[in-house]
């Protein structure tokens, strides 16, 4: 069943990852399934109590950034928040709130943050796409963070 899981879980990483290259949208419904499917996850391997508070600090630091980003969008770039960041977004920072353990998550998101900025750089050399699919290449850091735990590249994913 865990491997079953695990192929859901980078089967929706990979389509929110087409998804948002393509049409710059992703199917609302895959935020939850990947929420749950990361929770389960890290619920499985650590103890109920630190998967509650890692996963309340997780969802505090990002609700942080949230509201940072929008403060910053409304005063100093005086435009609406949606404009400037898509929903999606929004919502894959949230799903990914239940994935590891406090450190860990920071960590992996902050990594994949500068990774998402450093592809598309790369990959816009010559387009100037001025929209930034982050929701897309921040699964596809979640997706080959994942694989490389999964194959014992990463030893602490949860533990740290």
């Amino acid at each position: 069943m865990i491997w079953a899981i695990k192929i859901l879980l980078i089967a929706a990483f990979f389509l929110i990852l087409v998804q948002d290259f393509r049409e710059r949208k992703v199917y609302w419904f895959l935020f939850p399934i990947i929420g749950f499917l990361c929770g389960f996850l890290y619920f499985e391997n650590t103890l109920p109590e630190l998967f509650l508070v890692s996963s309340f600090l997780n969802l505090i630091f990002v609700g942080l950034i949230v509201l940072l980003t929008f403060l910053y969008v409304k005063i100093r770039l005086k435009k609406e928040f949606i404009h400037s960041i898509g929903s999606g977004d929004v919502l894959f920072f949230f799903a990914v709130c239940f994935s590891f353990s406090t450190i860990s998550f920071l960590i992996i998101f902050v990594c994949s943050l500068i990774f998402s900025i450093i592809l598309h750089l790369f990959l816009n050399l010559k387009r100037k796409e001025p929209n930034v699919p982050l929701a897309g290449y921040m699964s596809l850091f979640f997706a080959i963070t994942y694989l490389a735990f999964w194959l014992e590249l990463i030893e602490f994913l949860y533990v740290v």
